[in-house]
């Protein structure tokens, strides 16, 4: 079988030629038809074997079913306008035939969940292990957080603001201040702050006054809102049980977040604050509340010393209050500043900020309510 059975222009056949393309059941053009003498020679008609028009699926290969096998009634679509001479085009393809239906997409968690469990647990380690081993370690650990945090948010404010708040003094007056409330409590505490504060209004006067006011604004919220707020963490620790009572701040916020995370992400509706943080729930909201109550009561009740069970109810529901507010805060800073997270230092948790950001507010409030509970000793 050669090419000009399929779909080669017609020649004037058997039946003569035609001003409307070829006939249905037209005997092959050749040279044998084509030929003057072909007039003269009438041949013997061809009897087709089967109905005269093939059905869809018929096994039919011949040179008759050729010139039909491209037609209208060999699939059910409508073949493009025939010209005089030329061969019926191509047919056009369907448009409107049925599309599978698109599978349904799992949620997803928005972050490489395997790296940010492992990196919970190395930094879990690392804190349990300063906390009950030697406290001077853990104050350690602390302030080298304090100062990995006041170097991302200063960074983050100069690449989208512009705003250039000194970090050598919020460096080094920000791991001053959280030993100064390991050492000297509260008191040490805020003339830590003062001092800090004081600081970085000096050391941006070596530059030029352009920008000055936003400068120090930006430094001074910078070192409240990071060490000073740390500093009460440094001051659980002085209790005679501190480890237990800094275990106890690190477990209930954790389990805060961690409740808000599975119950809103798998029942979660209703938006919290759509405009702060599209991503929190209502429903995450209960979820936290509910799983910081329960773990506020075991721990009030095994590891605090003289602590009671109802008592750990009510720190279970400020923590996670506190902690929200906290994710609020930082998630409003980050909405300002065009970001996502704060850094990468930390893969799948994003930087040391964006796992302080529920921490630093909470501190004060594990703190003040553990005083008024149990005592400062």
């Amino acid at each position: 079988m050669n090419d000009s059975s399929w779909g080669a222009p017609p020649q004037a056949g058997y039946w003569g030629p035609s001003d409307h393309g070829p006939v249905q059941g037209a005997a092959p053009a050749g040279p044998a038809y084509d030929a003057p003498e072909a007039q003269q020679t009438r041949p013997m008609p061809i009897v087709p074997d089967g109905p005269a028009v093939p059905r869809y699926g018929d096994d039919q290969d011949d040179d008759r079913g050729a010139a039909r096998l491209s037609g209208p009634l060999f699939r059910d679509e409508t073949p493009r306008a025939q010209t005089h001479g030329n061969a019926p085009q191509n047919p056009e393809p369907m448009h409107d035939a049925p599309q599978p239906a698109p599978r349904p997409q799992k949620k997803s968690a928005g972050r490489d969940l395997g790296a940010a469990i492992g990196v919970g647990i190395g930094l879990g380690a690392v804190i349990v292990v300063s906390l009950f081993v030697v406290k001077a370690v853990f104050v350690g650990v602390v302030a080298v957080a304090v100062v990995v945090g006041l170097w991302e948010l200063t960074k983050r404010l100069e690449e989208r603001k512009g705003i250039r708040a000194p970090l050598v003094p919020l460096a080094l007056g920000g791991a001053a201040m959280v030993v100064a409330g390991y050492v000297r409590g509260a008191e040490g505490a805020w003339v830590a702050m003062a001092l800090t504060a004081l600081a970085v209004l000096v050391w941006r006067m070596t530059e030029p006054p352009e920008g000055y006011l936003k400068d120090v604004t930006a430094g001074v919220f910078a070192a409240f809102y990071v060490p000073f707020l740390a500093t009460f963490v440094a001051m659980m620790l002085t209790a005679d049980d501190g480890p237990a009572r800094v275990l106890t701040f690190l477990l209930l916020t954790v389990v805060s977040d961690t409740g808000a995370y599975a119950i809103g992400w798998r029942f979660g509706k209703h938006k919290l604050a759509p405009r702060i943080s599209p991503g929190k729930t209502r429903e995450g909201l209960l979820g936290a509340v509910s799983f910081a109550m329960v773990a506020g009561a075991l721990c009030m009740q095994f590891l605090i010393d003289d602590g009671a069970w109802w008592q750990g109810l009510l720190l279970g529901l400020a923590v996670a209050a506190s902690a929200t507010l906290g994710d609020l805060g930082e998630s409003m800073i980050k909405r300002d500043l065009g970001i996502k997270d704060m850094g990468t230092l930390l893969p799948g948790h994003g930087g040391i900020m964006d796992r302080l950001d529920s921490l630093l507010p909470t501190a004060p409030v594990v703190w003040l309510l553990l005083v008024l509970f149990v005592g400062s000793g």
